[in-house]
């Protein structure tokens, strides 16, 4: 049974296999055979700290990172008492807490003292000279925060044996990183490595010091290749774009702190892209200031969007000036390479995904998701997107990315991209950009992977009366359904005989903030499902169900109650 279950897996394996690129491909051969590769040790003399002080401080551990009182550690919403000394083994969160838990950000948090934390980095290297802590993507993000630490005034002692210590694990680790590039998984990840490198390259002054620093130029290549013309990363995610936009800042910081260090031509590199990135945030933020959730995407992870403006605007980066902020904000804005667009008028602030999974050759980040969109109104999220709770495969996994977890229609009941474990795609949709006015109007269409021959076409407009939708489903169709999904603050009535009008009030106040006349044809109803604003963190929200066996003009309308 288990023979014939992999069998029926190969399709869909050889359909996610195929957007590889060739690199890429050996690379994960090579992994399949070999895993990863053994850490390193630095050869040479010993290294030492090439600057005392960042040019300016770094910012705080991400809201999600927190050490209480009682010794327990809290990361991803998870609780954790590890005890003395930690279980630097310790698995029984998953994966990506470990890959937190080995970051050493919590290391950070204001109740260690210097004395506590130095115990514990030199207990870490002292009794985990390999495992989990050793993957390349951890040790790319435990570079930085070592380096922030020792940067950091009064962060750990001022103890020459204690230093010479962490250098020299740091340069191993550096070593092992600049020899374990994941080529086989690009994206986010390859970038997160190579700043990494880099940054230990800025740091520190030993025998490999000027390689690492010479991997600039691969970094401004891959920075080029990620980061599109109109600022957002290729793998749509708001969260990873915060992210990885404070990661560019850091490094910048190492920059600015000592430029004669500084490879030719990266400085420039890095200003651009956090002037592209910027931009491109801006779009992706809601009135409340918070990223919208789209993609793998979650509260308290990354820093808050006005938290790296500052940083930005600290390290010589200032954003946009204010005329043109305040022309960007009263009117429609598309992403046209990320795809993303935003519309906005009296009070009304809609954000559409308008694109499919990506990058091709790595949407393990991606949801199905396309002409999805979040909606605020007069400054409060109405309309949410899923968000997510974890990575380990399983039904609240699989639930945030599918097609039923957003604000858009299925067809048959299918998936709009084939999902499969917890971040691999299939099949993909075709989804085309049809029109977009600049002022307040849009249209999108979707085709499933599994429905070649059926197209659903999204109409957005957004004025200072409210928002309309205009859905039509082209081709063969038994069934669809659309689904409205309201913010759980929020409480939803469906209200008259045919039960084709909603209102949506505040669930404390009963103040109504929200009318939708709801299009004939489908069957509306009332559910309740989970949302995922951060992870580890449920919360339920009603969603507005409707549905049908056809779609040939379906329009909804939302506005202010009358």
């Amino acid at each position: 049974m288990r023979t014939t279950g992999k069998l029926a897996q190969l399709p869909t394996a050889l359909r996610s296999l195929r957007a590889l690129r060739p690199a890429q491909a050996l690379a994960q051969v090579h992994h399949l055979v070999f895993g990863l590769p053994a850490p390193r040790r630095a050869t040479g003399p010993s290294p030492t700290l090439a600057l005392e002080r960042a040019a300016t401080p770094f910012l705080s551990p991400p809201a999600h990172v927190r050490t209480h009182r009682d010794g327990s550690l809290e990361l991803l919403a998870m609780r954790w008492q590890p005890g003395r000394p930690i279980d630097w083994e310790h698995d029984g969160h998953g994966p990506l807490f470990a890959y937190h838990l080995h970051q050493h950000d919590w290391l950070r948090g204001p109740l260690w003292t210097p004395e506590e934390r130095a115990l514990q980095l030199l207990d870490w290297i002292a009794r985990h000279p390999r495992g989990i802590g050793w993957d390349p993507h951890p040790v790319s993000l435990r570079l930085l925060v070592w380096g922030k630490l020792m940067l950091t005034p009064g962060a750990l002692p001022a103890d020459p044996v204690l230093r010479a210590r962490l250098l020299g694990s740091l340069a191993d680790q550096a070593e092992t990183l600049d020899h374990g590039l994941e080529i086989r998984l690009q994206a986010n990840h390859l970038l997160s490595n190579l700043l990494g490198v880099v940054f230990a390259g800025l740091l520190v002054d030993g025998s490999s010091s000027a390689r690492w620093r010479g991997r600039a130029l691969l970094l401004a290549r891959e920075i080029e290749a990620q980061i599109h013309p109109d600022g957002g990363h290729e793998e749509r995610s708001p969260m990873y774009h915060a992210l990885l936009l404070e990661a560019l800042l850091d490094l910048l910081n190492l920059c600015r702190a000592a430029p004669g260090r500084a490879p030719e031509g990266l400085v420039d590199s890095l200003v651009a892209a956090v002037a592209r990135m910027g931009r491109a945030l801006d779009v992706l933020v809601h009135p409340d200031g918070r990223i919208a959730l789209f993609a793998d995407s979650g509260f308290d992870i990354a820093a808050e969007p006005a938290v790296l403006r500052d940083y930005a605007a600290r390290l010589g980066c200032p954003p946009a000036d204010e005329a043109n902020d305040d022309d960007a904000m009263s009117r429609s804005v598309h992403l046209p390479q990320t795809g993303y667009l935003r519309l906005l008028a009296g009070g009304f602030d809609l954000i559409a995904s308008v694109a499919g999974p990506s990058p091709p050759h790595q949407p393990g980040h991606a949801h199905a998701d396309a002409l999805s969109f979040e909606l605020s109104v007069d400054g409060r999220r109405v309309v949410t997107d899923s968000g997510n709770f974890e990575y380990r495969p399983g039904a609240r996994r699989d639930h945030a990315r599918s097609t039923a977890a957003h604000a858009t229609l299925q067809v048959d009941g299918a998936e709009q991209a084939e999902l499969w474990s917890a971040h691999r795609v299939g099949g993909r949709p075709e989804v085309r950009m049809l029109g977009w006015d600049g002022a307040g109007r849009a249209e999108a269409a979707c085709r499933g992977w599994s429905r070649p021959s059926t197209w659903h076409r999204r109409t957005f407009e957004v004025t200072a009366d409210g928002v309309t939708l205009v859905d039509r489903v082209e081709g063969p169709t038994e069934s669809v359904t659309s689904r409205l999904p309201i913010a759980s603050e929020w409480h939803v009535e469906l209200v008259g005989p045919a039960r084709r009008r909603a209102i949506v009030l505040d669930a404390t106040t009963g103040v109504a903030c929200l009318e939708l006349d709801l299009p004939e044809g489908l069957d509306w109803r009332i559910e309740r499902a989970e949302s995922f604003p951060s992870f580890g963190r449920v919360e339920e929200r009603f969603v507005l169900v409707g549905r049908g066996r056809a779609c040939s003009e379906a329009i909804t309308r939302l506005r202010r109650p009358r």
